[in-house]
């Protein structure tokens, strides 16, 4: 029996429980045939005619007397009601599958119904979902002649997704509850529309490989454009996210120039201000040791002794000439230090700060500036200079 939509009992969601993606059964199309419980009546010729009508008991007792045995087998055996473990009754199903019938058949997906679902709508594939009943008379004929058919295998392969369960597993019957088959064998068909997995499809009873082939065919060109419009849309937000991504890359990549920048102009205003710090420091620095420096020379006069006079034994007399070319003379015992000499070019106005005393030829240092190496500088006589000499002083600042 074919359904193109979920127009009778059948209808409605596929699934009953909330884990699953909510499904649709469109309106579609009435069914072409109601059930496997009528033979097909002949189509032409009195030889046929008489044939079905000769048979017609027999076929109606057999078929009766196989939905009751069903019937009370499942009163007696009932379906199992709880879920344990949906992926292990899959997998299980595969493997007695197989066993049973070989492994010429669609690919099953190897998940539960609810991954499945999912997987064909992330993928926009169609999904086709095998319902296996081991106890019903045409199962076994259908497996092994429509569902190892190699060009239905092939077709499948490549457009769909292949989802089974036997019924007789938790995960078997519910999701049989949710489709509401009518007999066996059943394949539902559901796709992506209006952002909802929904049954655009039902085939119940048993059928060749080309009429299953034909009827899959059929509603997969009945609803390819729904994939159509779902690839559009999602090809569309996909250009959209990508669009924002690149958008929101280029606002970061512009914040992190942006922030480059600011952070070198906070580097260069840094950077001046210490300049200009260590620039007033060392002014300051400056400052502090000419204020120092002009009170010493103020404090030092006290230093220099009197000069004595013209004449006396024991007298040096010294001329001493400055950088800027003033000359300077005066006398000096030769018994005193040379830290005398030192103090009274100190001391001068146009004296340098930092200074060093040196005789012409040969040209020799005068240990004059009293230091922590040398703080008893040595007399003139002990130095050794001549009654008459003449000092050079150097500025070492200059």
């Amino acid at each position: 029996m074919v359904d193109r939509g979920g127009g009778g009992e059948g209808s409605g969601d596929v699934s009953r429980d909330d884990s699953d993606e909510g499904m649709d059964s469109p309106q579609g199309f009435g069914n072409t045939d109601r059930g496997s419980l009528f033979p097909a009546r002949p189509r032409s010729s009195l030889l046929s005619w008489g044939y079905y009508l000769i048979t017609l008991p027999f076929r109606l007792t057999l078929s009766s007397l196989s939905s009751l045995f069903f019937f009370v087998y499942r009163i007696v055996y009932p379906y199992p009601r709880r879920l344990t473990d949906p992926l292990g009754d899959v997998l299980r199903f595969i493997g007695e599958y197989e066993n049973e019938y070989g492994q010429q058949h669609p690919a099953f997906f190897q998940g539960s119904y609810s991954q499945a679902l999912s997987h064909a709508k992330s993928e926009l594939k169609f999904m086709l979902v095998y319902l296996h009943c081991a106890d019903h008379q045409d199962t076994p004929v259908f497996c092994r002649t429509t569902l190892s058919d190699p060009n239905l295998v092939e077709y499948v392969n490549n457009t769909m997704v292949f989802w089974g369960c036997s019924v007789t597993t938790a995960e078997g019957y519910r999701v049989s509850q949710a489709l509401r088959e009518n007999a066996y064998p059943f394949l539902a068909l559901i796709v992506l529309r209006d952002g909802r997995m929904t049954v655009i499809g039902r085939l119940e009873g048993p059928s060749s490989p080309s009429q299953l082939t034909t009827q899959l065919q059929a509603f997969v060109r009945d609803n390819e454009a729904h994939l159509v419009v779902a690839r559009a849309e999602r090809q569309e937000r996909e250009l959209t996210a990508a669009l924002r991504l690149q958008q929101d890359e280029d606002y970061q990549e512009s914040l992190r120039a942006d922030q480059e920048k600011e952070r070198k102009k906070q580097q260069e205003r840094e950077q001046a201000e210490r300049i200009e710090l260590e620039e007033r420091e060392k002014e300051e620095d400056q400052q502090r040791q000419k204020d120092n420096i002009r009170r010493l020379k103020v404090e030092m006069v006290d230093n220099v002794p009197q000069e004595p006079e013209e004449g006396v034994d024991g007298v040096v007399h010294i001329v001493v000439k400055l950088p800027q070319g003033t000359r300077l003379e005066r006398r000096f015992l030769k018994t005193e230090s040379l830290s005398c000499l030192y103090y009274y070019i100190f001391c001068h106005p146009d004296s340098p700060d930092r200074f060093q005393v040196t005789t012409n030829f040969p040209r020799q240092v005068v240990p004059c500036e009293p230091t922590t190496s040398n703080p008893l500088p040595p007399t003139f006589e002990e130095f050794r200079l001549p009654p008459r000499s003449m000092l050079f002083v150097s500025d070492l600042d200059a």
